[in-house]
This record gives C-alpha cells, sequence and structure tokens, in this order.
C-alpha cells in the first residue's frame, strides 16, 4: 500500500515538476508577437526614418539659406523650412508616442501573462511541497517493511529526492519570474511618463509654427511681397539700434537685462572661449524658455542626493545665500532638477567649472545667478563640448550636449534643442550685425 502511494505521490510529483519549469519556455513565447504586429511595426519604422530623412533636408535648407545675403525670397524660404521642419517633427514625434503606445499595451498583457504564470507556479509548488510533508510523515522503517521489492522502492526514493532537489531550482524561478515582473513594469512606467512629456514638448513645437507662420505673414503683409519695401524695412530696423541694445534679455532664476548688457557679457565669454556670442545668448535664452516651461523647483525636492544637494549648499553658504529662497529648476522628463541661475548649471558641474569661471571671470566666488558669472560658464562649458570650432555642426552638437550630455547628445528627442538653439543664435547675430554696423 505505502509503495503504491509513493508511487502515486511520485507521479504526481514529477507532473508538478513539469508544470514548474515551464517559466524557461513562457519567457520565449511571451516575447512573440504576432506577424500583424512586427509588420505594423516595420512601417511605423520606415515611416519615422523617411520623415527624419525630410527633416534633415529641411535642416540642410535652413543651413544654406542663413548664409545667403538677407532677402524677402531668402526670409521668406528661412520661414517655410522652419515651418516645414518644425511640422515634420511632430509627425515624427506622433509616430514615436504611437509606437510607444504599442509597446506599452503589448507589455501590459507580457506582465498580466506574467502575474498569472507567477500564481500557478505558486499553486504547484505549494502542492509539490504537501506531497513531501505527506511522504515525509511515514518513517523509513515503516516504508521499507511495507514494501514487497525494496529495490522499487529505493529506485522510486531516488527519483523523488531528484525532485526535492528541484524544489530549490522552482523556487529561484518563480523569483526569476518576479524580479522579471518588476522590470517590465519599472519599463513600462517610465515609458508612460516618456510619453506624457514627449506630448508636452509636441504642444511646445505647435505653437512655434503658429509663431513662424504669423512672422512669415507679416514679413510678406509689411513689404507687399516686394523686394524693394523688404530691403527698406531692413535698413529701418538697422536704425533702430538703440531700441535693440534697450530690449530686455530675459533669464532664468535672475532679473531680466537690457539686451546691450546680455551681448556685452557673451563678448567677454566669447574672448575667453573662442564661442560665437550669439550662440552664447541662444544657449541662455533657450534655457530660460526651458526653464519657464518647467518652473520652479526645490532643492530639496528636484535635486539629486547628495550629488548636487552637497555642493549647493556649499555654494550657497560661501556665497553667503539663503538655499531655501534660491530659484533652481523643477525636475523635468530629461533628468534631475536643480539647475541654477541664466547658465542653468546643475551645482556638481558648477563646482567643476568654479574655479576656471573665477580664472576667467575675475570674479571669486562666482555666483551662478550673476549673469556675468553664468554667461563666462556657458562659453566655458560650450567650448569644452566643441562649439569653439565654430561650425554650425559643431556648434549644434555642443548646444545638445549642454542640455544632455555627450551620451545622449545624438538621440532624436533631444533634436528640438540643438535647433531651437540655432535659430536664436541667427535671430541674435542678425541683431548683433546691426549694432556692430
Amino acid at each position: 500500500m505505502y509503495v503504491h502511494k509513493l508511487k502515486s505521490i511520485f507521479a504526481a510529483s514529477v507532473i508538478a515538476l513539469a508544470f514548474l519549469l515551464l517559466p524557461a519556455f513562457f519567457y520565449v513565447n511571451a516575447q512573440d508577437v504576432g506577424q500583424s504586429v512586427l509588420d505594423h511595426r516595420a512601417e511605423l519604422e520606415r515611416n519615422l526614418a523617411a520623415l527624419e530623412q525630410e527633416i534633415n533636408q529641411q535642416r540642410s535648407i535652413l543651413d544654406t539659406k542663413q548664409k545667403e545675403r538677407q532677402s524677402l525670397e531668402g526670409d521668406v524660404a528661412i520661414l517655410n523650412a522652419k515651418i516645414q521642419k518644425a511640422k515634420l517633427s511632430i509627425k515624427a514625434r506622433d509616430l514615436v508616442i504611437q509606437g510607444l503606445g504599442e509597446d506599452i499595451k503589448q507589455k501590459e498583457g507580457t506582465i498580466g501573462k506574467y502575474t498569472k504564470k507567477i500564481d500557478s507556479e505558486k499553486e504547484s509548488l505549494a502542492q509539490l511541497l504537501r506531497k513531501t510533508n505527506e511522504i515525509d510523515s511515514y518513517s523509513m522503517v515503516e516504508l521499507v517493511l511495507a514494501n514487497k521489492d525494496i529495490s522499487d522502492f529505493f529506485i522510486d526514493l531516488d527519483s523523488f529526492g531528484s525532485i526535492q532537489a528541484g524544489i530549490q531550482d522552482s523556487f529561484q524561478l518563480i523569483e526569476s519570474s518576479r524580479k522579471k515582473t518588476e522590470a517590465e513594469k519599472s519599463t513600462l512606467e517610465s515609458k508612460v511618463a516618456e510619453q506624457v512629456e514627449l506630448r508636452k514638448l509636441q504642444q511646445l513645437e505647435a505653437e512655434r509654427v503658429k509663431q513662424q507662420e504669423a512672422e512669415k505673414k507679416k514679413i510678406i503683409a509689411q513689404s507687399k511681397g516686394t523686394e524693394a519695401n523688404y530691403q527698406k524695412i531692413i535698413k529701418d530696423k538697422e536704425k533702430n539700434a538703440a531700441a535693440i541694445r534697450s530690449e530686455l534679455f530675459t533669464l532664468q532664476g535672475s532679473t531680466a537685462i537690457p539686451f546691450e548688457k546680455a551681448l556685452e557679457y557673451a563678448t567677454a565669454a566669447s574672448r575667453k572661449t573662442g564661442v560665437r556670442p550669439a550662440v552664447i545668448l541662444g544657449i541662455i535664452a533657450e534655457e530660460s524658455n526651458l526653464g519657464e516651461n518647467v518652473g520652479t523647483g526645490s532643492w530639496r525636492v528636484d535635486m539629486k542626493a547628495p550629488r548636487d544637494t552637497v555642493p549647493f549648499l556649499d555654494i550657497t553658504s560661501r556665497l553667503g545665500l539663503d538655499p531655501e529662497k534660491m530659484p533652481v529648476s523643477k525636475k523635468a522628463w530629461y533628468g534631475y532638477g536643480g539647475a541654477m541661475g541664466p547658465a542653468q548649471f546643475i551645482p556638481s558641474t558648477w563646482i567643476i567649472y568654479e574655479g576656471r569661471i573665477a580664472e576667467a571671470g575675475g570674479h571669486t566666488p562666482p555666483n551662478p545667478w550673476d549673469p556675468r558669472d553664468a554667461f563666462m560658464a556657458t562659453g566655458l562649458l560650450m567650448a569644452d563640448n566643441g562649439a569653439s570650432a565654430g561650425t554650425r555642426a559643431a556648434e549644434r552638437l555642443a548646444a545638445l550636449r549642454y542640455l544632455a550630455g555627450w551620451t545622449n547628445a545624438t538621440k532624436k528627442a533631444y533634436a528640438f534643442y540643438g535647433d531651437d538653439v540655432m535659430d536664436l543664435a541667427d535671430k541674435y547675430q542678425k541683431l548683433i550685425d546691426i549694432l556692430g554696423s
């Protein structure tokens, strides 16, 4: 009777163990998706690649037109290229968001399967443990005395011992399943957050398109479509240099200053670093735009601790400033917050550059919220990023590195920043040329 019971338990346990060992098979099949899904994803990728190629073409047109003499035809062409590039970027972002949405749905389905599988594995393991306890309740003597065929008994006993040894492996498989599920959930949450932030950027791009279209209509209306009228408008602007000098230049984390003063700081930084003043102005302006959209944060909440919180307290202490009252940026989708002043340096980076800023600017200790120190800091970092090479491509790449670091600078999600900085640099270069003439 006992041998029969043992064999029954053994058979049930083998079935249970086989069920427990399914996760490896499940992992492979859980990743399988239908051919239609794969085909649709491939189509999205092809469309995205085509859009990116068109965006690069518009960027090339802009680069060429910017070098030409200012004219009605040229400036309208520049605006057209900017508008088209912005619209294409929005379409590309729509495709990225669409792909993310489909990926999120797929991951949700996979997570659901993992969860059900883990529950099933736990129940199967519980059954196996109950079977083990049932056998363990019999003594060896009872089992041996009840067994008429001793050799059969030991074969069964050895086999069951192997099953018991597999229990630990089953536990490890369950733990692996759990960790994989948590990783999938974490990835899903990150993608959802990124999707939301990409949508915000898309809305900002849409607003820029509207502004550019309005500017295009204004140019055509003012000039009545004739080159002579347009050249007259340009000359009138050049005569109004005083208005350009007095126009306020907005700064993040500091009081706005006249454009003439901003240009003075940018020029001083350019002399020390070799970076064009217009590019430095473009970076400062773009950082102010981003900061305005993101909002003001708190060093306690938005900074990465202790990487930035410790140097922040050190900086404010040496400057005699109250850390609770100093404005810093909120955490954004592309990284931690806590950036300081017009240059939007995070404290850990400011500490690295502090000595060079002081030496170049002659101001010790330098203050992140002081515009002249901020402009010098921007020039130094942009030079280190390669902007002093002076080419448009080098300046744009340096701007992307300013935002995202060297590793992430080539990611397409950040392209908007480099394009915005160069657009602003073009705008300020025209103002600089007017003042210079």
